[in-house]
């Protein structure tokens, strides 16, 4: 068993890093070392922050990332900051050079060689010549849309067709969601805003497609095709960190298509909006899979995606630590699960 904690520091307070400091808060065998934060949260401590007690602990005082990173200070930094590769780079590159592995909830990193081949090769080198490594991970992509689908081919002699559906609340995420989303905004803002491709809409389903067609051996014919249409509120609805008024946009309904030869192997269908059961809409997780067996599975209600995002950086930091240095995606590392023992014990020497 490792004697010292596993040393963390979380990069970004906002609601997914704010979630995972109150999870790690609970953990055995681990500390939370140093918070990164921007503006008025720099110098206040992370314990006033979250609205919990400090206890016995040492205080945390959070601070600039130039002040709080610095070489060898933690074992992982989870930087909950950013959607695209491009945007947290710079980023996972300095922690990297500081000899400090990386887990990220950058949706695109969840498998960054689907659209920045270069850029991935890049934080590849980088981690491999500081020794350590860097993850993109979450509820999806990182599981239910991709992960999960590859787990269960693995009881296949052979497939023919997956579709993957989920079907979720949005209401738990930060305002950097509902603005990819477009939640809040009018119907005519909406699409002129996803014409002109200002709207990101869900990030990850290039990443979910390439990292199962990866997996089984496809070879993708062309770029994945999306397209998103938006969801219309009929009633008020208030989240977290959203409004929409009755005719305004509660979210967004995207469909991803992969084609393997030509033909369509891989079907993507996720409708996400903030608070659905105003409208009668139950959330779920659904796999099919056409192929010998074909297998069928739902999950009712949803898996929260907030709970899971969070959930799964934290279940993977012994994953990570524990990793050969280099960029890694889901499929190259052993699977998630909860950590109810002492962390330390899932370090290996």
């Amino acid at each position: 068993m490792r004697k010292d904690n596993v040393k963390i520091i979380i990069w970004g307070l906002g609601s997914m890093g704010k979630g995972m400091a109150e999870l790690l808060l609970t953990k055995k065998g681990v500390d939370i070392v140093g918070a990164v934060a921007r503006g008025e949260k720099i110098g206040k401590s992370m314990y006033e922050h979250l609205g919990m007690e400090k206890g016995n602990r040492k205080d945390v005082i959070m601070g600039s990332y130039e002040d709080i990173i610095t070489e060898k200070a933690a074992d992982v930094v989870l930087i909950c900051t950013d959607s695209f590769t491009k945007d947290v780079f710079d980023k996972c590159k300095f922690v990297m050079e500081k000899k400090i592995n990386v887990i990220t909830t950058a949706e695109e990193m969840a498998y960054p060689q689907a659209q920045e081949p270069e850029l991935s090769k890049k934080l590849d080198k980088i981690a491999k010549e500081n020794g350590v490594t860097v993850l993109g991970t979450g509820i999806n992509p990182g599981l239910i849309m991709d992960l999960l689908v590859i787990t269960l081919t693995g009881a296949c002699y052979d497939v023919e067709h997956i579709e993957a559906k989920r079907v979720n609340n949005l209401s738990p995420f930060g305002p950097a969601v509902m603005h990819e989303q477009g939640v809040g905004l009018t119907v005519k803002d909406f699409n002129e805003k996803n014409e002109s491709g200002k709207l990101a809409g869900h990030v990850g389903f290039a990443e979910s497609v390439n990292m199962i067609t990866d997996a089984l051996g496809w070879k993708l014919s062309d770029k994945v095709k999306l397209s998103k249409s938006p969801i219309v509120s009929n009633v008020y609805r208030k989240a977290p960190n959203a409004e929409v008024q009755a005719g305004d946009v509660a979210g967004v309904n995207m469909l991803g298509y992969g084609y393997v030869d030509g033909e369509l192997k891989i079907e993507m269908i996720h409708p996400q909006q903030v608070e659905p059961q105003l409208e009668g809409v139950e959330t779920g997780d659904y796999i099919k899979i056409k192929g010998n067996p074909d297998i069928s599975m739902a999950i009712n209600p949803e898996v929260p995606g907030g709970i899971g995002t969070i959930a799964m950086c934290v279940n993977m930091i012994p994953q990570v630590i524990n990793s050969r240095p280099g960029l890694k995606t889901m499929i190259d590392l052993p699977v998630p699960r909860a950590i109810m023992g002492d962390m330390r014990d899932l370090i290996e020497d």
